[in-house]
Parts: C-alpha cells; structure tokens; sequence
C-alpha cells in the first residue's frame, strides 16, 4: 500500500497503517498505544508525522465529529458516513445517505465541484440505549 502511495515504506509507517486497519475510529493516542506495541520506541513525533504522510496520500482518513478529537479510519475510496453516541463517543461507519435527495446533490451547490459529502449522525448506541431504558433503571 505504502509503494502504490508512493511513500517510503518504513517501520513507524507500517506500524502505523498496521494499528489505524486494526482500530478503525481510534485517536491518536490509541494510535499510538498501538504503533508502540509493534515498534515499542517510536515516537509520539513519528507517528504524527505517519499519520500525516498517510492521510495525505489517501491511505487513512482523519474524521473529528463535533466535540471530539481527531481519529482515523482506514475505510477510504467511498463517501461513506458516520454515526456517534452522544454518551459513550463509540463511532460506527454508516453508508451513503438515502432517501429523496441523493447524498452528493446539494440543494444549493453555489457552483461548487461537489466531490464528497459529510454527515454525521448523532444518537445512542444500543448499549447505551439499552442502559438507559426504563426497565434497567
């Protein structure tokens, strides 16, 4: 993947890529927890920096919903959506948007090239609905 980016393939790099396949959704410092597992003296730098080369060249993308940090992904290539817990942060992928209205059809394009659309959609997941139904309280 790394040489049909055209980056040089390095250890940071690929242990890196390794943990962004491995969590999808998680920050950096999970990144990082799990980059020093496999290369336990990389460094915080190092990773920034891969983070960085990655998403650049389309390896990973690099989400922040709302309140939250910035995490990473390797799903690229699609336009695909998300979903986020408003009581735990969990993130999950959800596909184009459907309905009336295609997801890359603005209402109102203001001449823009549209090529990608971000939604986020806000809500509980089951675990923390089903913590807070009134038959568990």
């Amino acid at each position: 993947m790394l040489r049909g980016a055209a980056l040089r393939v390095t250890r940071p790099r690929v242990a890196v890529l390794g943990a962004v396949f491995a969590h999808p959704h998680a920050d950096t410092d999970s990144i990082i927890g799990a980059a020093r597992r496999d290369l336990p003296e990389v460094s915080h730098q190092t990773v920034y920096d891969a983070l960085r080369a990655l998403t650049s060249a389309g390896l990973v993308r690099r989400i922040q919903p709302s309140g939250s940090v910035a995490r990473y992904e390797s799903r690229v290539g699609d336009n695909h959506h998300h979903v986020v817990c408003r009581s735990c942060g969990a993130i999950a992928d959800v596909d184009c948007a459907v309905g009336d209205a295609p997801c890359l059809t603005a209402s109102d394009d203001r001449g823009y090239a549209v090529d990608e659309a971000e939604v986020t959609y806000w809500g509980l997941c089951p675990d923390c609905s089903a913590a807070r139904s009134p038959d568990r309280l």
